[in-house]
């Protein structure tokens, strides 16, 4: 189902289920992230819906919260996201030991062509969401970056949440992989 038009970067609030239609599978990526087979496996067959809260703290950050449930109702790992660019490290369930860092930015602040291309006006307008996630090696024994860039396109006619990845792992040594994460708004949280 299409965003509707209040639903922007600027408040991203609402629920959200993962298109795996549109979406590019990253079965390549989670490999290359040390995730076993079976997790992998489990990952595919199951649907990600998202339940995101956005919001500014009381000392003015700007906050992005994600819930993240799989079918059947299985609690997935939460994404909690301060637009700081401050760096942060946790364990996560599935990709281990990570240290990440989110900002809110304008597209001409983003290198790649790839993460910063394609997004509605209103995207451009109210800054892309940039998403910096790397292995935390020392803990993890893996050496892999992904960088994300989250917003609005048009896709099909209809107005989708997406996110764009760009993901370069140390055991890959032929460039980096880019993938298009679609999701479809659902309804508010």
């Amino acid at each position: 189902m299409a965003a509707p038009p209040e639903v922007t970067n600027k408040n991203l609030t609402g629920k959200y289920i993962m298109n795996k239609a549109l979406s590019d599978d990253s079965d390549d990526i989670l490999k290359l992230q040390g995730v076993s087979w079976f997790k992998r496996r489990a990952i595919s067959m199951f649907t990600l819906t998202l339940g995101v809260k956005h919001y500014t703290d009381e000392a003015g950050n700007e906050h992005i919260d994600v819930e993240q449930t799989l079918s059947g109702g299985i609690k997935g790992t939460n994404e909690d996201r301060t637009l700081d660019w401050e760096e942060r490290g946790e364990i996560d369930d599935i990709f281990g030991a990570v240290i990440g860092k989110s900002k809110k930015v304008k597209a001409e602040e983003v290198e790649d062509e790839f993460l910063k291309s394609g997004w509605t006006e209103d995207t451009f307008q109210d800054g892309l969401i940039l998403a910096v996630d790397w292995s935390d090696t020392a803990k993890s024994g893996m050496e892999w970056r992904a960088e994300m860039t989250w917003g609005f396109e048009v896709l099909n006619g209809e107005r989708r949440h997406a996110r764009r990845l760009k993901f370069t792992s140390s055991n890959k040594k032929d460039g980096p992989i880019f993938k298009h994460l679609y999701y479809d708004y659902i309804g508010p949280s």
